[in-house]
């Protein structure tokens, strides 16, 4: 299967500090990580081609980001971020600004670290719906970072800007070490009621509780967004290098395929790939 990873990161620590690995508890993961070590690992699982996530609110590594896909033939999309507070227009000029510039084709989203607000409502304010008008009309996706509590907020913008592309990233965090469901199910399943949103199964081994994770652990979830969005709309991603606090990039593959074994050669093939095109515009 020549798969698409829709969702991966990358950092460099002499170019700028990513204090959040300290913050999150990741002291491992707080080291430069690039496409240099990325590209084997992934080329060995099947992979084709790759969509990288914004990982801090910095245009700068946004620009540098679409510089490196310009290079690097395996990066086909990078969703990246712009000030979405900043007002339709400001946000208008600084899509096109990135698009300008070296490897601006292959900006394809936009993104920004709601989960880190502490305002459950940041999605409804005026100013941000202003923002995402101005992503829709560029015709670029809107990838929702948001946590469980955060869900209701995100189902209102969507419902709002019926014209915008939504990917909810890794199933809005569920409450997996846990083991609850509810109230996250119900949200999650309100969220794919709207035809306008599709979601990445990226994420899961990290919100397993780390080392102690077993595929039949994060099941429930899956099924739960397999039966809510199909496989049409749903998109895997690997969460490199976060994931490997968890977990390989390998044993994540592995994973995502047993959660899908069930679905047809045709409906896993959506997955792993065939969304991800569709939903990104990526080539072919």
């Amino acid at each position: 299967m020549r798969r698409i990873d829709a969702h991966h990161h990358i950092w460099d620590l002499s170019r700028r500090p990513q204090p959040w690995l300290l913050d999150a508890g990741l002291p491992k993961l707080h080291r430069t990580f690039d496409m240099r070590e990325l590209t084997p690992t992934a080329t060995e699982a099947g992979v084709v081609g790759t969509v990288l996530v914004q990982v801090l609110p910095s245009v700068a590594e946004t620009r540098e980001f679409l510089a490196l896909a310009a290079a690097d033939p395996l990066v086909q999309g990078v969703v990246g971020w712009v000030d979405l507070t900043a007002g339709g227009g400001a946000v208008a000029e600084a899509i096109a600004a990135l698009r300008a510039g070296p490897g601006g084709d292959r900006l394809v989203g936009v993104r920004h670290l709601v989960q880190g607000e502490r305002d459950p409502a940041w999605l409804a304010g005026p100013g941000v719906r202003a923002g995402l008008a101005a992503v829709a009309e560029a015709g670029l996706v809107y990838d929702l970072l948001v946590l469980p509590h955060q869900l209701p907020a995100a189902i209102e913008a969507v419902r709002a800007l019926p014209g915008l592309r939504f990917v909810l990233d890794h199933l809005a965090k569920p409450p997996i070490a846990s083991g609850e469901l509810l109230p996250w199910a119900g949200d999650l399943r309100r969220l794919a009621a709207e035809p306008n949103v599709s979601c990445k199964l990226s994420g899961l081994v990290t919100e397993a509780g780390g080392a102690g994770w077993t595929t039949e652990r994060l099941r429930p979830y899956a099924e739960v967004a397999l039966d809510a969005f199909g496989p049409r709309r749903l998109l895997f991603g690997s969460d490199w290098p976060v994931c490997l606090a968890a977990a390989s990039y390998g044993d994540v593959v592995d994973a995502a395929a047993e959660l899908t074994a069930r679905l047809t050669a045709d409906e896993r093939a959506d997955v792993f790939g065939d969304t991800a095109r569709r939903v990104y515009g990526l080539a072919p």
